[in-house]
């Protein structure tokens, strides 16, 4: 199998950063847009919440955040590739490479929840129907920070497993090099 070219792997983690850094951006901007308290309106006995533009923040952030994590884990994955093929069932014990990746998608679970709940609170909440139960809901404080901080959590984790990997792999050639040598 032939190595990863060096540009792609600089094309594919400027791809990861960008889009992770971006839902980081969005998040913490959809935090200050959120409907507030004095956005809430009473029509009679029922309540009406505008759509605020959190909700269109919300939004490209998920759609920024999953790039970052599915492209993230198919380029550390395929650093997991080698060159041999072998044939069986080979039993691995969990590396430290592979515990981050774990992580990661604990942690870009999390954040997905947070984004999406806050985000579908953010829509337009008619009189009579509200977000849930016919009553309207505010988004807390803190939420989308929250998910923002996930989200870099979650980036962290795939690109430090990443980055472990490709060490252990040039580690692993540097031997090779030098058992040929020493031949």
């Amino acid at each position: 199998m032939e190595r990863p070219n060096q540009y792609s792997s600089v094309f594919f983690l400027t791809i990861i950063l960008v889009s992770g850094l971006l839902s980081f951006a969005l998040c913490l901007a959809a935090e200050f847009k959120k409907s507030k308290k004095n956005d809430l309106r009473l029509v009679g006995k029922q309540c009406y919440l505008p759509r605020s533009s959190a909700y269109e923040l919300g939004i490209t952030a998920l759609i920024c955040l999953s790039v970052a994590q599915v492209i993230g884990n198919l380029f550390t994955c395929r650093q997991f590739q080698s060159g041999e093929h072998t044939r069986g069932c080979k039993v691995i014990k969990p590396s430290v490479s592979c515990t981050l990746l774990v992580l990661s998608w604990i942690s870009f679970g999390l954040a997905v929840i947070l984004i999406s709940g806050a985000t579908s609170m953010s829509r337009n909440q008619t009189p009579g129907e509200g977000w849930l139960d016919g009553e309207c809901y505010l988004v807390k404080d803190g939420v989308y920070v929250g998910s923002a901080i996930l989200g870099l959590l979650a980036l962290g984790s795939t690109l430090a497993s990443g980055a472990i990997r490709i060490s252990k792999r040039q580690a692993e050639e540097n031997r090779k090099v030098h058992a040929q040598v020493d031949e």
